[in-house]
């Protein structure tokens, strides 16, 4: 491994926060979407790591549904989500056939759109923050037309 400050080298890791595991939370929470698209919901993620208490440690985001998902994307232009929805949308198209068709032609589609993205996530938390860049958001992707209720299972682990 080349360690060092210039291009292709890999610098060494800082240490954050050190210690035993003291504390944990666990809750669990219900978004109403308005169907097919993405609700970011990283503040409601970050008041429930305050009012844990917890100040280093990581934090788990859990989709307890197969017709929609959580990613991290970029919060600042929603032109990404446009194009997103574009992607996703070609990569798993409505009435292509599918065999599993029982719950309607967005069904299958959502399932297979689940399957690339993800149904669970995991944040660092530093400080009492969540340890994300910038320009990132918490997103729950519903990929079904019509609303649901989705709900997400958080657990915050740490000191």
């Amino acid at each position: 491994m080349r360690q060092g400050r210039g291009p292709g080298q890999i610098g060494p890791v800082e240490t954050l926060a050190s210690g035993a595991v003291e504390r944990h939370a666990s809750g669990r929470l219900t978004i109403a979407t308005a169907g097919q698209g993405f609700t970011d919901f990283t503040a409601a993620v970050a008041a429930f790591v305050h009012g844990s208490g917890i100040r280093d440690g990581l934090v788990t985001v859990f989709c307890r549904h197969t017709s929609a998902s959580l990613t991290i994307q970029e919060n600042a232009d929603p032109d990404v989500q446009t194009d997103l929805m574009t992607a996703l949308d070609g990569l798993a198209p409505r009435h292509a056939g599918y065999v599993h068709g029982a719950e309607g032609p967005d069904d299958m589609p959502a399932h297979i759109r689940t399957l690339v993205t993800d149904s669970a996530l995991s944040i660092p938390l530093v400080d009492g923050r969540l340890a994300l860049g910038t320009w990132q958001g918490i997103y729950l992707i519903e990929h079904r037309d019509r609303p649901h209720r989705r709900e997400i299972v958080l657990s915050v682990i740490g000191a």
